[in-house]
């Protein structure tokens, strides 16, 4: 990792003329560039597992289009992503941050990756010359793509307005900031930005100086978060020469610096859920009194590393390798750490809990990553599934409930359904679940999933379970819209908490539940073989003149009639028998991929990477071209997949064909590439698919690895001949978490 130096550097003459000055760190940052690009262009595809494979990462993949991922700094799972925020605002810019903008107003040290939803950005720096105006406007500057790099757990760009150059890296709560001044004054200064951040509304600001080193604050805003509130604590390795404020409530300050011409201003940032001190606790934890910027960018990148080594794959193509890794990169971002070094964390209750005994995790996008990125982890992470599931009983203590979409103490309620339901049965089915009440467990499911009958304290919205609970589904004459989605998701929650409770003896709890996951049956309208809305009595919505499955209404979540008839994973081959038998599902996916991608007006965005009415771009249609394996059709299933991979799955910036839904996407595309993926939303049976992986070795605990290689693949050769696990061909199309976490290796011989 020596190009750190070299990138990290002083980059001019202090003795050259300012305008020459800025010519030659332009060279500079063009040559540290090219030097970085030919290292990763030295890499080769069949490198040994011992190489550095952070390096076959590209964070501009999924900065285009509608991928929404974060760009900037961070380590695996950090509580800090520390990066640009732009100053463009809107859907595209979810996270802060998108290949389109133009001007980057500072850089916060929190920022969602992947997400439909915006918020963060908090505690912004800026640095500056001179007096500016201190709007979001105003602080703005100008940037370019030619200046700007990033590499795992390290960020820079050139600021054209300042000529300034901006780096940082960072620990699991913490930032480091290193500032390069191209011309001395005492007019240098770093402003710190408590008003303007993502898409939310800050309510309640401080930022005090404790010493001539260190300011302390918190910020207290309302958005998609309903109420967040983050402490920092910021200190600087060159005393401040001027503390600017109009007060400590003030939502913009601003720290004045001596410096020579070329001097570097650094300031470490910490955070913490919980306080002022605890934020101090945090800094100094992490990062010490040590000042050596290259040394924690290093120590970032091996961080990547490490998580990165959870798989080690060879592939055909770099660009394969690119893409692959990539999608490790982004997958590792979230469920985020929300814990002090102590253990402290604030609650749903938004009491603060002092001294846990796991690391308590947030940025929870269920909905999303309920169907591959935690089924994933189950294999390649299973120690931290202790954490996972230990958060999520913490959250059922202190709310009511498991999570739906946490983000920072807050329950956003985003999305439907009751996706930790399945997330939390798979963890205890796998028998994951270390050092877990499991009494607690079946409790908070059961609680979860019907309120009216489980729930001991009702404290959260019931979103439409009274109805579950009474007619089996939601209605559309009730008081809930878009009601075929949220029964759905539903039925698909309640087969998981039938599989929990038949494991653990509740047999009359396991039929009840199950009962209702078969109710999707109820919704198939045969008179056009698609799901739609019953009203109380159970009869369906008239159907409107000329119907069009293409068409989105109000009774859909993000989809239309199409993609959600297809949305039983827990049940593939009853609606085979719904649809009158394997021959018809199979002719009714032809259809889905073969119908037109036409929406219509007023369809959802999220609605893309169409392939016909399939929309790989959205999570209701992940599972669905693993159904071919169940009508007895593995080389569709083969063919399609592939088809997804190549073309849906770029290494561009406008890489990710929907957004990157806090690593769903690309849990699809890791699950894919080695070459199985779990439908059933728990318990662990994987349909087989089509392998890109040359050989993939993953580590699965006591010393044991599972291997995967693929024979005579190629571009033309993407159908698979038989799969070999041990030396035993296997029969059928699927493979248990039981096998895979047992070692061996799977040889996959492909054909044409």
């Amino acid at each position: 990792m020596k190009f750190f130096s070299y990138l990290c550097g002083r980059f001019v003459n202090k003795t050259e003329s300012y305008m020459k000055r800025k010519v030659i760190l332009l060279g500079l940052l063009l040559a540290a560039m090219t030097q970085v690009e030919g290292r990763a262009a030295d890499a080769q595809t069949g490198a040994s597992a011992s190489e550095n494979l952070a390096k076959y990462v590209d964070p501009k993949i999924g900065t285009g289009d509608h991928g929404h991922v974060f760009m900037g700094a961070n380590v695996p799972f950090g509580m800090v992503n520390a990066g640009p925020t732009q100053i463009e605002t809107g859907w595209d810019w979810c996270s802060g941050y998108h290949e389109s903008g133009k001007k980057i107003i500072g850089f916060g040290q929190m920022h969602l990756s992947g997400t439909g939803c915006g918020d963060l950005g908090d505690i912004g720096l800026m640095p500056a010359y001179g007096d500016v105006e201190l709007t979001r406007e105003g602080i703005a500057s100008d940037y370019r793509h030619e200046t700007e790099m990033a590499v795992p757990g390290y960020y820079r760009v050139l600021l054209d307005r300042f000529s300034i150059m901006a780096e940082v890296t960072a620990t699991e709560r913490t930032a480091l900031y290193r500032f390069t001044f191209p011309r001395g004054s005492n007019n240098a200064r770093i402003i710190i930005d408590l008003e303007n951040t993502i898409g939310d509304e800050a309510r309640d600001t401080r930022v005090i100086p404790v010493d001539d080193y260190t300011l302390m604050g918190y910020r207290r805003s309302h958005g998609w978060a309903n109420d967040q509130i983050v402490y920092f604590c910021m200190r600087f390795n060159k005393p401040i020469h001027n503390w600017l404020s109009e007060g400590p409530d003030a939502k913009y300050g601003q720290a004045t610096f001596e410096v020579n011409p070329d001097d570097q201003v650094m300031v470490k940032v910490a955070l913490s859920p919980t306080s002022e001190a605890n934020a101090l606790i945090n800094l100094n934890a992490e990062q010490g009194n040590a000042w050596d910027f290259d040394a924690l960018a290093n120590a970032a990148s091996e961080a990547w590393n490490q998580q990165l080594s959870r798989i080690k794959a060879t592939f055909r193509t770099e660009r394969e390798r690119t893409i692959f890794y990539t999608a490790m990169y982004h997958y590792m971002v979230a469920p985020q750490i929300w814990c002090d070094a102590t253990g402290d964390y604030m609650g749903c209750d938004f009491k603060v809990h002092r001294g846990a005994d796991y690391t308590t995790l947030t940025t929870w996008s269920l909905w999303d990553t309920y169907r591959a990125a935690h089924p994933l982890a189950t294999i390649i992470m299973p120690d931290r599934m202790r954490d996972y599931a230990k958060t999520m009983l913490a959250m059922y203590r202190e709310w009511g409930e498991l999570p739906v979409w946490h983000l920072v103490s807050n329950d956003t309620y985003c999305m439907v359904g009751e996706p930790a339901v399945p997330v939390l049965a798979d963890i205890i089915l796998k028998g994951e679940a270390k050092d877990i009440d499991i009494n607690e467990a079946y409790e908070a499911v059961c609680a979860s999933m019907l309120p009216t009958e489980y729930a001991k304290v009702r404290r959260v919205p019931l979103r439409g379970k009274d109805y579950l609970a009474e007619l089996g589904y939601l209605p559309y004459d009730g008081r809930e819209g878009e009601v075929v989605g949220k029964s759905m998701e539903y039925f698909i929650a309640s087969w998981a908490a039938a599989q929990l409770a038949g494991r653990l003896g509740h047999k009359e709890d396991s039929v009840r539940f199950y009962d209702i996951s078969m109710n999707y049956k109820k919704l198939y309208d045969r008179r056009v073989n698609v799901m739609r809305a019953l009203d109380m009595k159970g009869e369906f919505r008239p159907l409107p003149e000329n119907f069009n499955p293409n068409q989105q209404t109000r009774d859909y979540t993000e989809g239309n009639p199409w993609q959600y008839t297809f949305l039983v994973p827990h049940d593939v081959k009853g609606l085979a028998e719904l649809m009158g038998g394997d021959k018809a599902l199979d002719k009714r996916l032809d259809d889905l991929l073969a119908a037109s991608s036409d929406l219509g007006e007023g369809a959802a965005p999220d609605i893309s990477g169409l392939i016909g009415q399939y929309a790989h771009g959205n999570e209701p249609s992940h599972h669905i071209l693993y159904m071919y394996n169940y009508v007895g059709q593995p080389r569709k299933a083969q063919k399609w997949i592939r088809q997804v991979m190549d073309e849906l799955y770029t290494d561009q910036p406008a890489g990710l064909c929907g957004n990157e839904d806090v690593g769903q996407m690309s849990a699809w595309y890791i699950l894919s590439a080695l070459g199985f993926y779990q439908v059933e939303p728990c318990g662990g049976v994987y349909q087989l698919g089509s392998p890109i992986v040359e050989e993939a070795v993953i580590p699965v605990g006591e010393g044991k690895t599972f291997t995967i290689r693929t024979h005579g693949g190629s571009d033309k050769a993407i159908y698979v001949k038989k799969y070999v696990l041990n030396g035993q061909t296997l029969k059928g199309t699927t493979i248990t978490h039981e096998q895979i976490m047992a070692g061996g290796t799977l040889d996959v011989y492909m054909t044409k």
